[in-house]
C-alpha cells in the first residue's frame, strides 16, 4: 500500500493571495505614468482642436468678407473716402459703406449693417490710382476729395485674433488682391 504525506512546504495557492508592497508601488507608478500620458494627450488635442476651429472661423469670415467686398467694388461706379478706414461705394445707384470700427469690419447698405469680420487687431484700406500708384493721404477733406476722383483700385489688409485663456492666441493676417472699380471712369 502506498501512503502519501504532505510536504511541509506551503501550498502555492495560499501563498499568492495578495500583492506585496513593492508590487503595489510599481503598479501605481506605471498607472500614474499612463494616466499622465493620456491626460497630456487629451489636453494637447483639445488645444489643437480649438486653435484649428479658430483658424477655420477666421479664414471663413475673411473669405466671405472679401467676396462681398470684391463684388461691390467691381460693380461700383463711384467711391467716396470717409476716412482711412471707411469708404462708401455707389453700387447700382445704392450707397454701400464699408468701415472698420472697434475691431470689426462691417458693411452698411440701406440702413442695414452686417458685420463681416470681428476680432480685428489691425486694419487698413489701400487705394491705388489707374497707374498703380498708392494713394496714402486720407487725413484731410481735400486729400480725401482728391482720392475720390483718382481711386481705381482698392485693397484690404487686416489681422484678426482669437484669444482663449487656456490656449495660445491664434492670429490670421489677410492681404486681399487689388479690386478694380470696373465701372468707375478714371483717366490717367
Amino acid at each position: 500500500m502506498i501512503t502519501t504525506t504532505r510536504s511541509p512546504r506551503r501550498d502555492p495557492a495560499r501563498r499568492r493571495r495578495g500583492f506585496t508592497l513593492v508590487e503595489v508601488l510599481i503598479a501605481a507608478t506605471l498607472a500614474g505614468a499612463v494616466l499622465l500620458a493620456v491626460l497630456s494627450s487629451f489636453l494637447f488635442l483639445g488645444r489643437s482642436g480649438w486653435a484649428l476651429q479658430s483658424y477655420n472661423e477666421m479664414e471663413t469670415q475673411a473669405r466671405k468678407a472679401l467676396e462681398v467686398f470684391a463684388e461691390d467694388t467691381r460693380q461700383a461706379s463711384a467711391v467716396t473716402w470717409n476716412s482711412s478706414t471707411s469708404v462708401t461705394l455707389v453700387v447700382n445707384a445704392t450707397s454701400v459703406t464699408y468701415a472698420y470700427n472697434a475691431g470689426t469690419f462691417a458693411r452698411t447698405s440701406a440702413g442695414t449693417t452686417t458685420t463681416l469680420v470681428d476680432g480685428i487687431t489691425s486694419f487698413s484700406f489701400l487705394a491705388y490710382t489707374i497707374n498703380g500708384t498708392q494713394i496714402s493721404d486720407f487725413s484731410t477733406a481735400a486729400a480725401r476729395l482728391t482720392a475720390n476722383g483718382t481711386t481705381k483700385q482698392i485693397q484690404i489688409s487686416l489681422a484678426a485674433l482669437r484669444a482663449r485663456q487656456t490656449a495660445t492666441d491664434t492670429t490670421n493676417t489677410v492681404l486681399s488682391a487689388r479690386f478694380i472699380l470696373r465701372n468707375k471712369r478714371v483717366t490717367a
